[in-house]
């Protein structure tokens, strides 16, 4: 019982991660944020700070519960020093093959950094507003704004491995 209920709860966090990073990215081009954000801001940069404070909180929680019980060697399999099976999806890629989702293939390296950028935007977010007013705030906006650009990068490249895990499945 309470492991179906982790299960719908991990599946929760995933579907809000997806709404949150998808409101924010899209609406970063309408943000006027700089070294802090202004008395009179509008409903845009308010939104964005404050529902970007919350994912950097769930984007935590995330990592972690993917991570927790020895699930970090799926995702980060370099730091086990375990290469095969992404060797194996790699070799296989060059012969026309998709990868295997699962496991600790191409595909959980791609999701465990893309884990990681979101942990790293959301933590550059959350200094960017704790640093407000001082010379530190621009200089974490930038990383800021890098890590973002990286998340939206991987987020695409998510977006097509999942077509083609689909296809893969409708296929066989």
């Amino acid at each position: 019982m309470v492991r179906v209920w982790l299960n719908r709860l991990s599946e929760l966090q995933h579907l809000a991660l997806l709404l949150l990073t998808s409101y924010l990215i899209i609406t970063s081009n309408w943000i006027l944020i700089g070294r802090a954000l202004r008395d009179n801001a509008s409903i845009w940069d308010t939104s964005h700070v404050y529902l970007g404070l919350v994912t950097a909180v769930l984007s935590t929680t995330f990592l972690i519960r993917n991570c927790i019980r020895g699930k970090w060697r799926q995702y980060f399999t370099w730091l086990a020093g375990d290469f095969s099976q992404v060797k194996q999806d790699i070799i296989g890629c060059a012969k026309g093959k998709i990868p295997v989702a699962g496991g600790k293939g191409l595909y959980s390296v791609l999701e465990g950094i893309g884990m990681l950028l979101l942990f790293a935007t959301g933590l550059t977010g959350t200094f960017w507003f704790l640093a407000q007013g001082t010379a530190d705030a621009m200089l974490w906006r930038g990383y800021h704004v890098a890590f973002a650009q990286g998340f939206i990068g991987f987020l695409i490249l998510h977006f097509i491995c999942a077509c083609l895990h689909v296809a893969d499945f409708i296929r066989h």
